[in-house]
C-alpha cells in the first residue's frame, strides 16, 4: 500500500507531543500566507488590519519568489517551463526585498548583533578543549606537542584511547619516535580529569592512584589482579589470596567507588528537558475518570478570508493554483490537528478506563495492558495507537507518567492469573530489601517470599525479572 503525502503528515501530526505541535504550526504559519490564528475577537478592526498587512507582506514576497509547489500529477517538463517563465517574468531585481540599508543601519545591526552575541548562554567546555588548553602551559618539544593534540582529539567520549599507541602512531602520519610518542601520552594522562587516554577501565583507574591516596598498595592489588572477584563479591577469595582481612578490603574497595571509570562522561552536559502532559485525568464527582487535552499550546488556526475571497474574485493562473494549493494545504493541517486531538482523547479515555486501579490504588494495582486491547476498544490499527501514545504525557492525581507507561505485559502465575510486571517488580524489590544482607536470598527462597504474597511464579520467571532490575545475586549481595 502507497502512502500519499497527506496521509504521512497526518501521521506525523498525531504522533507530535504537544510542544512540538505548537513548533509545527509556527512553521506552517510563516510558510502559508493563507493559514491565520483565530484571535479572540477575529472580527475586531485593528487586529484585522494588523493581520491583513502582515499576510500581504508575506504574500508579496512568496508569489514575488515564485514558490510554487505543485501536485504530483505534474511532469517535470511542467516544471521546467514553468522555471524558465519565472527568469522572464520575473528580473533578478525583484528578487531582493526592502530597501537596501545604509551604512549607518549597517553599522546599527552589527551593535545589536554584537548585544545578541554577548547575551548567548556560553556553551560548555568539551573534553577535548579542556585538555588541550592544559597542554598549551607545557613547554614540550613541537612533535611531542603535535601528536598529544592528535591524540587528545581522537579520544573517544569516554575519554579512552580508541586503539593502542602504536596504531595512534601509524594512523597519525606523523615521524615521531617511540619515545617521544610514549612522553605525549603520559604527559596527557597526567592532565586533569585524571584517568584520561588510558586503553581499559583496568588503566583508567591505576591513573588516579596517586601517592597521596589512602591505602595505596592495596588499590593498586586489587585493581591490578582483582577487579572482577571484587564485582561478584568474592571477598574471602580475595582474602586468601593477596592476605589482607577483608575489613581492610572493603575499607579499600570504598575508597575505590570514589574513582571515575568514565572521566569523560562529566563534559557531557545536557539541560534538562521539561516536560509538558499532554493530556490530563480528573475525577468527576460520580467518581469517574475522565480525560481532558491541553490546548493552551494548540493555536486555533482559520483560512484566510481574504485569499477565499481572492479566490472567489478570479486572478490570474499562476496565483489561482498558487492560493489554492496553499489553501488545501492549510485545510488538511487544521483536519490533522482537529484528528490527533480526537484521537489522543479517545485512546487516553480507553486507558484511563482500563487503569482505574492504579489511579485509586498506585502501581500496586496496574493492570496488564496491550495496545491491540486498545485498538480494539477505539477502532483503529495498533499502529495509530503506538503514533498516538508517542511522547505523550498525561498528568494523574498520583503524578506525571507517559501515556506508554500504561501498557506492560505481565505473566501468568502457577494458578493462572494474569499479574502485571510492575507488579512482581514492586514486591520483589521490597522482599530483597528486608533481606537479611549477611545471609540474602536465593532465588528458590525469592519463589517462596512471593508465593507469600499470592505470587505463585516459577523459579527462573523469577530469576529473569531479577536479572532485568539488575539485583545482583544472593552472592553478589552478601554482606561481609
Amino acid at each position: 500500500m502507497k502512502l500519499a503525502p497527506r496521509m504521512i503528515q497526518s501521521m506525523e501530526i498525531l504522533q507530535l507531543p504537544c510542544m512540538e505541535l505548537e513548533e509545527r504550526i509556527e512553521k506552517e504559519l510563516a510558510e502559508n500566507v493563507c493559514l491565520e490564528l483565530q484571535t479572540a475577537d477575529p472580527d475586531a478592526p485593528e487586529a484585522e488590519h494588523n493581520r491583513e498587512e502582515a499576510k500581504e507582506a508575506a504574500a508579496e514576497k512568496s508569489l514575488g519568489e515564485q514558490t510554487l509547489q505543485v501536485d504530483s500529477e505534474h511532469n517535470n517538463e511542467a516544471d521546467f517551463e514553468r522555471l524558465l517563465e519565472m527568469s522572464r517574468d520575473w528580473p533578478e531585481d525583484n528578487y531582493t526585498s526592502g530597501n537596501k540599508p545604509s551604512s549607518n543601519r549597517i553599522d546599527d545591526d552589527s551593535e545589536r548583533q554584537n548585544d545578541l552575541v554577548s547575551n548567548i548562554t556560553e556553551r560548555p567546555q568539551s573534553l577535548h578543549e579542556y585538555l588541550l588548553e592544559q597542554l598549551g602551559f607545557h613547554s614540550v618539544p613541537h612533535e611531542v606537542r603535535e601528536f598529544g593534540e592528535f591524540v587528545i582529539q581522537n579520544l573517544d567520549p569516554n575519554g579512552r584511547l580508541p586503539c593502542p599507541l602504536q596504531e595512534l602512531i601509524q594512523v597519525s602520519g606523523k615521524q615521531i619516535s617511540d619515545i617521544d610518542a610514549r612522553a605525549a601520552l603520559q604527559l596527557i594522562q597526567r592532565l586533569d580529569p585524571p584517568g584520561c587516554a588510558a586503553m581499559n577501565a583496568r588503566e583508567c583507574l591505576l591513573l588516579q592512584v596517586t601517592d597521596e591516596t589512602p591505602l595505596r598498595d592495596v588499590l593498586v592489588t586489587l585493581i591490578s589482579s582483582h577487579l572482577e572477584d571484587l564485582a561478584q563479591n568474592r571477598l574471602p577469595l580475595i582474602e586468601r589470596k593477596t592476605g589482607y582481612p577483608i575489613p581492610l578490603i572493603k575499607e579499600a574497595y570504598r575508597e575505590l567507588t570514589r574513582f571515575n571509570p568514565f572521566p569523560g562522561k562529566g563534559f557531557e552536559s545536557r539541560p534538562a528537558q521539561a516536560v509538558t502532559p499532554d493530556v490530563f485525568v480528573e475525577q468527576t464527582s460520580d467518581g469517574r475518570w475522565v480525560v481532558r487535552l491541553e490546548d493552551e499550546y494548540t493555536p486555533r488556526l482559520r483560512i484566510s478570508k481574504r485569499y477565499q475571497e481572492m479566490l472567489r474574485a478570479g486572478v490570474d493562473v499562476k496565483t489561482k493554483e498558487y492560493i489554492k494549493h496553499k489553501i488545501d494545504s492549510a485545510k488538511w493541517l487544521i483536519e490533522s490537528i482537529g484528528q490527533r486531538h480526537n484521537t489522543v482523547k479517545r485512546v487516553a479515555q480507553a486507558i484511563v478506563d482500563r487503569q482505574n486501579g492504579f489511579l485509586e490504588n498506585g502501581p500496586e494495582a496496574i493492570t496488564p495492558l496491550k495496545m491491540q486491547e486498545i485498538a480494539d476498544v477505539v477502532k483503529v490499527h495498533v499502529t495509530t495507537i503506538s503514533r498516538a501514545v508517542d511522547d505523550k504525557w498525561i498528568q494523574t492525581p498520583r503524578g506525571l507518567y507517559p501515556l506508554k507507561r500504561f501498557f506492560g505485559g505481565g505473566t501468568k502465575t502457577e494458578d493462572g492469573d494474569d499479574v502485571a510486571w510492575d507488579i512482581i517488580r514492586i514486591k520483589l524489590k521490597e522482599i530483597v530489601d528486608q533481606e537479611d544482607k549477611n545471609d540474602p536470598l536465593s532465588d528458590d527462597a525469592l519463589v517462596l517470599g512471593l508465593a507469600k504474597h499470592g505470587y505463585n511464579l516459577a523459579r527462573r520467571t523469577v530469576t529473569k525479572y531479577r536479572k532485568a532490575l539488575d539485583i545482583p545475586s544472593s552472592r553478589q549481595r552478601r554482606a561481609y
